[in-house]
């Protein structure tokens, strides 16, 4: 049997294979809300037979929107945006769907990555407002200063970050992935590239990781034990004196022992100055160290693109799963492409079962219904 189409728990969640469409930002929100793009997109997704569709990075408030076009999930209009494209997806799909709650801290109010490369925009300009991070370091020169978070900032993240996993569980979806990677905020306070603070979230791994452990404990703490809780990380920096793999490992350890359900490996996007060895699964070694120091899942991402290459992931025991993203934007179908490929079984809904190459009809089980 394949391993790629065996069945995978992540904590409460049963996956019926290891493919995950990873998170993959759109740009296309008005005011936060989901448009008719994530309509058709998600749905799109939801039809592939992949194991797991994670929606985009969502911010938990307006300011912590990557570019003004960012998805969010932050207040009512944001929720019945999200329930209403939520809707179409179940409708046709019984995929399980989980949402990717951020914050981008000093990388947020920028631009849409089409529009003069995604730069990053003055407070005071059109579609502008002050960034937030550990310390007052933008993230690249002529960039704008963010502003150090104070304690009682910090408290509101937290507090953010839990609101809109309440939001998540009254939607009806069945994951929570939080996003501590790419330089975004919880990223900036694990490295110490970007946080130089001198209090208890700075200076001192343990202090470093407070903020995400403390946003970890106050997620978990309001939703049910039904609800697969997560976290992507970006493992390192690939910058000299940043945040690192053996950081990562104490990381995981933690959040192993507080009943965190997976850990999403990627890396990188905390520092310009990163030099990264690119090529295919140049991520994968990140994933298997990890997985030697935790009890829970670990989802293995960064240029995984070959069937074959999928499997030999997993039956080599270096991840848990697969995430796609790239990937799967170019072949929507990539999981039948990939069944077809190692002679396994994916689940199509039922009018497109006809299209199975000749000499495959076993290849495609019916997928009707909603998963809610």
């Amino acid at each position: 049997m394949s391993h790629l189409f065996s069945p995978l728990e992540i904590g409460p969640l049963r996956l019926f294979n290891r493919i995950v469409i990873a998170p993959m930002c759109q740009y296309s929100s008005i005011d936060g809300c989901a448009s008719d793009w994530h309509v058709q997109h998600w749905t799109s997704l939801a039809l592939s037979g992949a194991g797991l569709l994670i929606t985009e990075a969502t911010a938990v408030e307006a300011r912590g929107r990557i570019s003004w076009g960012d998805l969010g999930l932050y207040d009512d209009a944001t929720e019945a945006a999200f329930a209403d494209a939520l809707a179409t997806v179940r409708r046709w799909s019984p995929m399980p769907v989980g949402v990717q709650l951020a914050h981008a801290g000093r990388k947020a109010s920028t631009k849409k990555p089409w529009e003069d490369g995604g730069g990053a925009i003055a407070p005071d300009a059109e579609h502008g407002w002050q960034v937030m991070a550990p310390s007052a370091v933008p993230y690249a020169d002529g960039d704008p200063v963010p502003e150090a978070l104070d304690e009682a900032g910090l408290a509101g993240i937290v507090r953010a970050f839990a609101d809109s996993a309440q939001r998540a569980v009254r939607l009806g979806l069945d994951l929570i992935e939080l996003h501590a990677a790419h330089g975004y905020l919880l990223h900036e306070f694990l490295s110490p590239l970007s946080n130089l603070r001198t209090d208890r979230y700075g200076g001192s791994l343990e202090n470093r990781m407070r903020l995400v452990l403390e946003v970890f404990d106050a997620v978990k703490a309001g939703v049910p034990a039904s609800m697969a809780l997560g976290i992507r990380i970006s493992a390192t920096d690939w910058v000299e004196a940043g945040w690192d793999l053996a950081q990562s490992i104490a990381l995981a350890r933690a959040l192993d022992a507080r009943g965190c359900h997976y850990i999403h490996v990627s890396s990188a996007g905390l520092h310009p100055a990163q030099e990264i060895a690119i090529g295919p699964g140049y991520q994968l070694p990140f994933a298997e160290a990890i997985k030697r120091e935790v009890a829970m899942p670990v989802v293995a991402v960064g240029m995984i693109t070959e069937p074959l290459q999928a499997e030999a992931v997993l039956a080599d025991g270096q991840a848990d799963a697969v995430a796609l993203a790239r990937a799967m934007l170019f072949d929507p179908r990539w999981p039948w492409h990939a069944a077809a490929a190692l002679g396994a079984q994916v689940a199509a809904p039922p009018q497109y079962v006809r299209s199975a190459p000749h000499g495959q009809s076993a290849l495609f089980k019916p997928a009707t219904g909603s998963a809610g």
